[in-house]
């Protein structure tokens, strides 16, 4: 089966999916932090639009840190309002009702760190939609990337790498289709179908 190399990612978008689809998973915990990447925030669908949510982190006490080492702040309580925004936005899916109990643990149970979290919620969704892979951590930062699709580059929000096929979202026909949000959209619209999306 082949590898691909993926960055750690909060509620990844759909596209890490497709990705993960069929093969082995590494997620690379051995590589820098940056800002404003899919590493600590995610964009759902609500009804005013796409919206982003995102994880407050501890600043590091150095001008670098490994996603490894990223600890989650308690600032603005943030959980709280996650999960408010995930509710609102997704309780008139079709299936927000069932998996809902499979998500809001996270959002009230405290994680030290980021990739912890993230990986965790990732395993969810992989199980809620019947992907069967094996998703480990890296031991070392990559650099021979031989033999595995080397995707870190989905970290960020603008690169996108697969077409999308449109599926029935709850604002389409207010906004129409946005392509490439959390997977939790797929999830919580299409529910059992998701593997034919991605």
């Amino acid at each position: 089966m082949p590898t691909v190399l993926l960055p750690s990612a909060y509620l990844p978008p759909v596209q890490f999916f497709s990705a993960m689809k069929n093969c082995d998973v590494l997620i690379e915990q051995y590589d820098n932090y940056c800002k404003q990447t899919y590493r600590n925030r995610c964009h759902i669908a609500t009804a005013n639009g796409v919206q982003t949510l995102t994880i407050p982190v501890v600043k590091s006490d150095g001008p670098k840190q490994l996603m490894k080492d990223v600890r989650i702040s308690d600032h603005g309580d943030w959980r709280k309002q996650h999960w408010n925004a995930l509710e609102s936005a997704y309780m008139n899916s079709p299936f927000f009702i069932y998996y809902a109990d499979d998500f809001r643990p996270f959002y009230e149970k405290k994680y030290d760190f980021l990739l912890d979290f993230n990986m965790e919620l990732t395993r969810v969704i992989l199980d809620l939609a019947h992907i069967g892979v094996s998703m480990d951590l890296t031991g070392t930062y990559c650099r021979n990337t031989d033999g595995m699709s080397d995707l870190r580059g989905l970290a960020e929000p603008q690169e996108t790498a697969v077409p999308f096929t449109p599926y029935w979202q709850v604002f389409r026909q207010k906004h129409g289709f946005i392509p490439n949000l959390s997977a939790v959209d797929l999830l919580f619209n299409m529910g059992p179908e998701f593997r034919n999306f991605i």
